[in-house]
């Protein structure tokens, strides 16, 4: 107890002893007096060990020099920022697949277009004399005049990436002359190596795609005040139509012998004629046609030169007066006469060899005109075919107004039947429907009988 006493007043004591300085020590340093005051403390209570706890940390400064410059407290600096350590080229093999055929087939559009606009211009410009020399107007356009250079790329109309038309027109005997170019889809490969397998497994879908032009002379047969314009001015007078341009209608073709089967099944008038081989012809060639006199009559020995110069590539040569479907009105079985050339297009583009056959080809109607008027008995014969075919359209057209004509009895009659139980009362109808029964039963059994 006295212990205790001592220690208080001890206490006293040195509290009293210090209370000036402690105020002075306070007041100009308050973290220091904190401090001291805590280390008392922890005196104190040295007794209650167990409880006591370490005194908090002394905050670190945070006032700085006015001149100091503050701490940067951005992100570290990680692979976040470099994309490749983040990211691998292994990562976009689709995006990578997908430019690569966009970019193949890119590239086989602008080669495949432009080569087939490469051959298709080479071939205007290798017969582009010949047409202006036969010809008063080629092309789409006006017709030129005598000091005007004309650029023969010009006579050519691009109606697809590979389909390409020309046109001419102004010349004795010729109404007008079309030529058209198609050639193979090689701006889409896709498509261009479904059609070549395609044609190689199935039959049905034709030959392999080929590189082909087709050139179609409409001759006039007489027909000039048709198509002819008037002349205007003072001396206005109708078209001279004296009947010096027509000829006998005939069908007739020189064909390559590959391409023999498939066109008899495709053209109406090739299914005119019979397939004869000729000893001036070589192997792969022969003549379809209605009469052996006209064979002999434009079988000529140049035309024959001109056709073997081409080799395989020539398809066919037709000179036609019938459609080339099947007519179904007696209105398409008019003749309507045509010259029509096909042949396939060389892979070097030298169409030296090709151009005396487009020029006989040019010159065919004046010799069709000339000599195309056979004796009477030929003109029978051919018209013998045709008449069946017109026959057989008479038959099938006064067939079809027959079965007409009865169902428009059928129907006026059921018509009048309607009519006649309409204005019957329900007893009445029953009788008459009973009677009408009984004698349709009559009908059915006199049928039986009679078979």
């Amino acid at each position: 107890m006295a212990d205790i006493l001592k220690n208080i007043l001890g206490l006293k004591q040195a509290a009293a002893g210090t209370k000036g300085d402690a105020g002075y020590h306070a007041h100009s340093f308050p973290n220091r007096a904190r401090i001291k005051n805590a280390q008392s403390n922890a005196r104190d209570y040295s007794d209650f060990a167990d409880f006591a706890s370490a005194p908090d940390p002394a905050p670190a400064a945070a006032a700085t020099l006015g001149g100091a410059t503050p701490l940067a407290t951005g992100r570290p600096y990680t692979k976040w920022y470099n994309v490749h350590e983040r990211h691998s080229l292994s990562e976009f093999k689709v995006e990578g697949v997908i430019l690569l055929v966009t970019a193949f087939i890119f590239i086989f559009h602008f080669f495949g277009a432009g080569s087939n606009r490469t051959k298709a211009r080479k071939w205007i410009r290798a017969h582009a004399a010949a047409l202006q020399h036969e010809f008063a107007l080629v092309g789409f356009g006006r017709a030129p005049t005598a000091d005007v250079v004309v650029n023969p790329d010009t006579f050519l109309k691009e109606k697809s990436l590979f389909e390409f038309a020309s046109y001419a027109t102004g010349r004795r005997n010729v109404a007008f002359l079309d030529v058209k170019i198609t050639l193979t889809k090689k701006f889409n490969p896709l498509v261009y190596l479904f059609e070549a397998v395609g044609s190689f497994l199935v039959e049905s879908l034709g030959p392999a795609p080929e590189d082909l032009v087709e050139v179609l002379i409409y001759p006039f047969d007489g027909k000039e005040a048709l198509t002819v314009p008037r002349r205007r001015g003072p001396d206005e007078a109708e078209p001279q139509a004296d009947g010096k341009s027509q000829f006998d209608g005939f069908v007739w073709a020189v064909v390559n012998k590959t391409r023999m089967q498939r066109l008899r099944d495709q053209r109406y008038d090739i299914s005119l004629t019979a397939t004869k081989d000729n000893s001036k012809l070589p192997e792969w060639l022969t003549v379809m046609s209605e009469s052996a006199e006209v064979t002999d009559t434009f079988l000529t020995p140049d035309l024959i030169a001109a056709i073997v110069a081409l080799g395989d590539n020539f398809q066919y040569l037709v000179i036609s007066d019938q459609p080339t479907d099947s007519p179904t009105t007696l209105d398409e079985t008019t003749p309507r006469k045509r010259l029509h050339l096909k042949y396939s297009l060389p892979a070097d583009n030298n169409y030296d060899a090709y151009v005396p056959l487009f020029e006989y080809l040019l010159r065919l109607p004046d010799l069709l005109v000339a000599q195309a008027h056979f004796r009477p008995e030929v003109l029978k014969k051919i018209r013998s075919v045709r008449e069946q075919k017109i026959n057989q359209i008479k038959k099938a057209a006064e067939e079809e107004r027959a079965e007409e004509r009865a169902a428009d009895k059928d129907k006026a009659k059921k018509a009048k039947r309607d009519a006649e139980l309409k204005g019957l009362d329900a007893k009445a109808q029953k009788k008459y429907l009973e009677k009408e029964q009984a004698k349709e039963q009559r009908k059915a059994q006199k049928k039986m009988t009679m078979r």
